[in-house]
């Protein structure tokens, strides 16, 4: 993991255009980038010279190519949309076999600049439009808000519903992200519905575990690890209310909780630099569908995952795009009439301190004892 400073000079020696928000002490800086969609590129809780949290993808920027595919300049938090496959998808043309060759993130979501429409210290706010058309021929104009805010310590801990040590780091940032039907038909199930994805790429360790919480109540699958295979014992484990799954780097591998079992929270350890980040999402509280990103054809394609987390890993020729992992929420599929809207918001906060110090905070938000997610692989 190496330091802001040194993110923040090779985005600028590259040409990467980039937005600051900065707390008054300077200790709290959140990194935008308006050109790749507003997106938050990394993060710091001790100011240049604190750790970056986001993953950036050094050789690709580096390498200044355009790929016709994806720009995989990885980031914090990105802001795409669903579904990625499926009958509706938004990432394969009409009538396309949905295999990687066919595959392209829209170019709203990948190529385009988003504008700045206002920004202070603590705020930016950005915007798009776009047409897009989806796997069943569907054309959808929306518009896009998307507004990044700095967190500070006081909102976090409200956010948390616990209170922040003094002796403990931390940076957080809240994420509005709006969607509106700016045509003229409405979007529906039959024709397709589109939803907010929100993905953040973080770096790997080998002393690194994603856990998260689940409706112990609920019906049906805990888990869905179908999307590149199954994923084993030892990488994978669902016990007492929570699902572990080992974040190394080596083993590509991608899980997902349905609705029924997701609840709004979900987070990551890494012991060995003693990082605990906390991501949490407004979730509906009535009951509605969530679009299904699996490729290929599907039984129901409105029963997709809300939260995802993602290990890289190398391909079967050896090659590997980062390493880097994923943590991802989804909006429900936004049912919407010309002119309505629908906003997914969520928190990123990242504290970093002792385990002593960390212990309470993950008791008091998950439930759950941080010995355990540090010693469960």
């Amino acid at each position: 993991m190496g330091t802001y400073a040194n993110d923040a000079a090779f985005l600028h020696q590259h040409g990467i255009g980039f937005q600051e928000l900065v707390s008054a002490d300077g200790q709290s800086k959140v990194m935008v980038v308006p050109a790749w969609q507003g997106r938050v590129m990394t993060s710091s809780a001790s100011g240049n010279e604190g750790d970056s949290y986001g993953w950036i993808n050094y050789r690709f920027i580096a390498e200044g190519k355009v790929s016709p595919q994806i720009q995989p300049v990885g980031g914090e938090e990105r802001f795409w949309l669903g579904p990625e496959g499926g009958p509706f998808s938004l990432y394969f043309k009409p009538g396309a076999e949905q295999v990687y060759a066919n595959w392209a993130v829209p170019s709203v979501l990948d190529t385009e600049a988003f504008e700045v429409d206002a920004q202070t210290d603590a705020c930016i706010r950005l915007s798009k439009s776009a047409r897009l058309l989806n796997a069943s021929g569907t054309t959808l104009d929306l518009g896009m808000q998307r507004a990044v805010t700095l967190m500070d310590r006081e909102a976090a801990g409200r956010d948390l519903g616990v209170p922040v040590p003094e002796g403990v780091k931390l940076v957080g940032y809240r994420t509005d992200n709006r969607i509106t039907n700016i045509g003229l038909r409405a979007w529906t199930r039959d024709t397709g519905l589109v939803s907010v994805w929100m993905l953040g790429c973080f770096n790997p360790t080998p002393s690194t575990t994603v856990f998260i919480p689940y409706n112990r109540y609920a019906e049906g699958p805990v888990v869905n690890d179908t999307y590149f295979g199954r994923i084993p014992s030892d990488r994978l484990v669902v016990d007492d209310g929570l699902v572990y799954f080992r974040i190394d780097g080596r083993f590509r591998s991608k899980l997902g909780l349905p609705a029924g079992r997701a609840l709004d929270l979900c987070g990551s350890y890494d012991s060995g630099q003693g990082v605990l980040t906390v991501l949490r999402y407004r979730r509906p509280g009535e009951p509605c569908v969530y679009v299904n990103g699996q490729w290929g054809p599907q039984d129901n394609p409105f029963d997709g995952d809300v939260i995802n987390a993602y290990n890289d890993g190398p391909l079967d020729d050896g090659s590997i795009m980062g390493p880097f992992y994923e943590i991802e929420t989804s909006s429900p599929g936004a049912e919407l009439a010309p002119g309505e809207s629908l906003t997914h918001t969520q928190q990123v906060i990242h504290l970093q301190g002792s385990d002593e110090a960390l212990a309470p905070i993950v008791r008091g938000v998950f439930g759950a004892d941080l010995d355990v997610i540090k010693n469960r692989f």
